[in-house]
């Protein structure tokens, strides 16, 4: 007997592209219901070749679901996430809500697997920021062959992480460029169209941003407390695809070569690293894909042991709805959910 599945927050970027994914991996769902706030009832989403209708997640029974995919914001989460898990639903957070929570485990499944078994304490796992996630899983081969003491990186992240408004500002901005409309901010603090902003989240006192402490406080908890991490994150004018500049400083010796070999064979990790132009992958190539990709691994001369690289995947798959269900599959395949109905 396969298993039913809850996606709240199925109108948005990431809801819709969870259930792409679960129809694409054919996850043993016998049923899957798909939810959002009460405003969205009615609405029509696709899933596999079926049209799904959203009912309204505040009223929503979860004592026969097993796992819900919450994907509808961190303040819908900490208000749902609690209610849903005590009623014996697996809760697997895309937001923010509870991934510092020391009784909650953060998890990419090819960096931290065995972490997972730590869901009972809540029923609530969570899944990482979009940037964080790509990171660690090019780290975490490195990190296991050469120990990382230190990262900086540089991220150059599309307008989808923002949500659809952010989408639609950019289509809009960039088509009044063109026509010598005016130009109208109301997603981001200055005009995204032709331009970067150095800015994402909020800023906290340390003149540091939100999403540049996510990244190192998750790389921290998910891969090793003792690594340094430093971080400066950006937007960029693309849809879809978020890209980092990494700069990796290790304990023990590796040379580029062998940083390239073990990529090649590591767990999520594509590495196309041709020195010729066109010889390394963009974020519109990563678009569509589940595979985070690798490109300029080279040598950094200017300390001991340095490597620079620059990776690149789809923010909406394996920054939000792949990891989301890659969780749900590892929960599945190493036999810690039973469904409730078969109970």
């Amino acid at each position: 007997m396969g298993f039913k599945i809850a996606i709240a927050g199925a109108t948005g970027n990431v809801g819709r592209e969870m259930l792409n994914i679960l129809a694409e991996r054919n996850f043993p769902a016998d049923e899957v219901i798909a939810l959002a706030s009460s405003r969205s009832i009615g609405t029509e989403v696709s899933f596999g070749d079926k049209t799904l209708t959203v009912k309204n997640l505040e009223t929503h029974d979860f004592s026969d679901t097993d796992i819900c995919l919450m994907s509808a914001g961190a303040s819908v989460s900490q208000k749902f996430s609690p209610k849903i898990a005590a009623a014996g639903c697996v809760v697997i957070d895309n937001s923010s809500a509870w991934r510092y929570d020391s009784e909650v485990p953060l998890i990419v499944p090819e960096v931290n697997p065995d972490a997972i078994e730590g869901f009972r304490k809540k029923n609530i796992i969570a899944n990482p920021n979009c940037s964080t996630a790509q990171l660690v899983v090019a780290l975490k081969p490195l990190h296991d062959r050469a120990k990382i003491k230190r990262v900086v990186v540089s991220t150059y992240q599309s307008v989808s992480g923002a949500g659809k408004d952010a989408m639609d500002e950019l289509f809009n901005q960039t088509r009044a460029v063109f026509v010598a409309d005016p130009i109208e901010s109301k997603k981001f603090p200055k005009r995204i169209a032709f331009n970067v902003i150095p800015h994402i989240d909020t800023f906290m006192e340390d003149g540091y941003t939100k999403e540049e402490w996510k990244v190192l406080a998750e790389t921290k908890k998910m891969l090793d407390p003792k690594i340094k991490v430093t971080c400066t994150a950006v937007r960029v004018p693309v849809f879809i695809g978020h890209a980092e500049s990494v700069n990796i400083e290790f304990e023990n010796e590796i040379t580029a070569d062998e940083a390239r070999d073990i990529l090649r064979e590591a767990p999520g990790c594509l590495v196309v690293d041709k020195h010729e132009p066109g010889g390394y992958v963009t974020p519109y190539e990563s678009a569509g894909d589940d595979a985070t990709f690798i490109s300029r691994i080279r040598e950094d001369a200017t300390v001991e042991n340095g490597l620079n690289m620059w990776v690149v995947s789809d923010n909406l798959r394996k920054g939000a709805a792949l990891n989301t269900i890659q969780i749900a599959e590892l929960l599945v395949n190493r036999g810690l959910l039973k469904s409730q109905a078969a109970a």
